[in-house]
């Protein structure tokens, strides 16, 4: 079994962020399934400050849109000084999102909360829905070191795969339809992945339901199981409290500051 309480240290040594507040421009953006749209932006300092799991809170400068925006970082350029993005428009202010062009300036705080750890050696990534942006930054930090389950209702919501195939070593697919890959969910498949892989860690992240029964799958492997949590934000530094949550020792955690990213075993009894 690999050893928790070590990996856990190493984590917590990586949890020191540093955030920026700057306006970004708009590199590209471009529709990439119904409703999702892939977002670049020129923010030179946050690429070189972001880690893999960390996520941004966007603000339009139209005036009409004063809330801001938490979005997870899905890839970073530090060379090319930008950093890109995922979204679903789901109301008002995400469709005004969607319908600025290449130029176009967002103001933009991050990055934010505590991230995945990359001290793993082998990790399985295990995403669906939009969880698997900010899933897409652990593999791009690994770089070929890892493999990812990604799973989806039908083989259209399986459009990540070709941002992921740069870089991971194997990849494997659900759906619920059976219209691509294994029909049924991630947890139907991921005791299989688990028993003929070498992983040391299960990374995570996708509706509740499906993280936490992957993380009493990783569990029954003796393998440490990180998960990322949605909350609706409106700070995303801690001060408003909306995001607290109750963990399993008792205490109240905030998403935005202490997560998004937990140890399953922290807030999934």
């Amino acid at each position: 079994m690999p050893d928790m309480a070590k990996k856990s240290v190493g984590r917590d040594q990586e949890r020191r962020p540093q955030k920026v507040a700057m306006d970004g421009t708009i590199l590209a953006q471009e529709q990439v399934a119904a409703g999702v749209y892939r977002i670049e932006l020129q923010l030179p300092s946050l690429s070189a400050l972001a880690a893999p799991g960390q996520f941004v809170q966007l603000r339009l400068l139209d005036g009409a849109h004063l809330l801001r925006r938490p979005l997870g970082i899905a890839e970073r350029s530090p060379l090319r000084g930008s950093v890109t993005l995922f979204y679903r428009v789901v109301g008002s202010g995400t469709q005004a999102l969607a319908r600025l062009k290449k130029g176009a300036t967002v103001h933009v705080l991050g990055p934010l909360g505590h991230g995945f750890s990359t001290t793993y050696a082998r990790p399985l990534l295990v995403g669906g829905g939009m969880g698997l942006s900010p899933l897409l930054s652990c593999a791009q930090a690994q770089r070929g070191a890892c493999d990812v389950l990604m799973g989806g209702k039908t083989e259209g919501e399986l459009f990540w795969r070709p941002y992921y195939e740069p870089y991971v070593k194997g990849s494997f697919f659900t759906t619920d339809d059976g219209s691509f890959g294994t029909k049924g969910f991630v947890t139907t498949l991921l005791p299989g992945v688990l028993e003929h892989g070498d992983y040391d860690a299960v990374l995570v992240c996708g509706p509740e339901i499906m993280m936490r029964g992957v993380a009493k799958i990783a569990q029954a492997h003796g393998l440490p199981c990180e998960v990322s949590l949605e909350r609706r934000m409106a700070c995303g530094l801690g001060a408003c409290l909306s995001c607290s949550i109750d963990t399993t020792s008792g205490e109240r955690r905030k998403v935005c500051k202490d997560g998004p990213v937990f140890r399953a075993e922290e807030v999934f009894s």
